[in-house]
């Protein structure tokens, strides 16, 4: 999946925390919240956080059409 490497805002690098986010919270067992997980991780802008909790690549938009 192709997660966006920068925020589209303001410039700063958030692509490097994606599979830590996607793995916690995807757990089968456990899912932990989004919102405690960016915290975490230090995620702190609001234009940050959007970019990864709202990202959909587009092999995920695109599949159903195939």
């Amino acid at each position: 999946m192709m997660v966006p490497v920068r925020c589209f805002t303001c410039g700063k690098v958030v692509g490097e925390h994606w599979e830590e986010f996607k793995q916690r919270t995807k757990e089968a067992d456990n899912p932990e919240d989004p919102e405690a997980v960016l915290d975490d991780l230090g995620v702190e802008r609001h234009c940050c956080r959007r970019v990864l909790g709202s990202h959909k690549g587009p092999v995920d938009i695109l599949a159903p059409y195939q």
